[in-house]
């Protein structure tokens, strides 16, 4: 039995081995949500893989979401949740509970435990350090609103300054991202994480983009998980409605990203213990790794093992 634990654990570090070395000095951004952020288990295997990372010479970047618990506080404050086409509807009270939600609570407790595994974090806004500048996001007319929507201090990201990540990341701190935003007149925006995620991930052009979700990926018609994909074949799924309704979003923040130099893009179920691990150290991945057309014919990415 010690024999077999013994070259199984081998095995785990060989297959490591080339991937840490080709990772080395680069950036990986990782949009933490999900279960793997509400799950005492799996926050705790999140904490040492991020602390694993950033020890092998990794920079790993944390943008993290907080939806479920904004509508908890927003329930027990008795203000109503309101969304349209998926967006939450933030007016002044909202936004309000979101900056405290977002950018105490939650950012602080990723601090914290990210902190008690052995890691060296800090917690910051889109609006430290001028981070994320954003404007007023204006939603667009549909078939069951004919007329542009005020939805209220939600924004789109105009620039995105990374100063103060690259002074983080190069002093050994992991940066830990609320995905709030500050406009021109100094209001303060709620952008989706997945946004923010991709949009760091474009301007440090970071090695991976991870984004943790709560399914095993892209799934094709027969509802299996693909390990590997290219923009063209996502543009494919999305025609034919294999891709649809919430992993839409996620799908098209995956393409800006590898369209604007990211050189992979991976949608990771969270709900596996040590899910980043098992993404960036293996070959077989527990997700779906999106490339560019480019990439995906010439076997410039890493993971390449992945690619069909």
């Amino acid at each position: 039995m010690i024999e077999q634990d013994a070259e199984r654990i081998s095995q785990v570090l060989t297959e490591a081995l080339p991937y840490i070395q080709q990772f080395q000095g680069h950036t990986v951004v990782i949009k933490y949500g999900g279960n793997a952020m509400t799950d005492e288990s799996l926050k705790q295997s999140f904490a040492r893989d991020v602390v694993l990372l950033k020890l092998v010479g990794i920079n790993p970047v944390i943008v993290h979401g907080g939806g479920p618990q904004i509508g908890s506080l927003l329930n027990k404050l008795n203000i109503e949740s309101r969304f349209v086409n998926g967006m939450r509807v933030t007016d002044a009270a909202t936004m309000d509970v979101v900056q405290m939600v977002l950018g105490g609570l939650v950012n602080q407790e990723i601090v914290a435990l990210l902190n008690t595994n052995g890691g060296h974090a800090v917690g910051i806004t889109g609006k430290d350090g001028d981070l994320i500048r954003a404007k007023k996001l204006a939603m667009p007319p549909n078939l069951n609103a004919p007329e542009i929507i005020d939805i209220g201090h939600v924004g789109e990201i105009t620039k995105v300054n990374t100063n103060i990540l690259t002074t983080l990341t190069s002093s050994d701190f992991i940066p830990v991202i609320a995905p709030i935003g500050i406009g021109a007149d100094g209001e303060s925006y709620n952008i989706n994480a997945d946004i923010v995620a991709g949009s760091i991930a474009q301007s440090l052009r970071a090695e991976k983009l991870l984004l943790l979700t709560n399914t095993p990926g892209i799934l094709d018609a027969d509802k299996k998980t693909i390990t590997a994909i290219n923009a063209s074949g996502i543009a494919k799924l999305i025609d034919d409605n294999i891709i649809n309704e919430g992993m839409l979003p996620k799908v098209q923040c995956a393409l800006d990203a590898v369209a604007a130099g990211v050189q992979s893009v991976q949608i990771v179920d969270g709900r596996v213990p040590h899910a980043l691990l098992l993404e960036v150290f293996t070959a077989s991945g527990v997700g779906t790794q999106i490339v560019s057309d480019q990439a995906a014919s010439d076997g410039t990415v890493a993971n390449a093992a992945r690619q069909e």
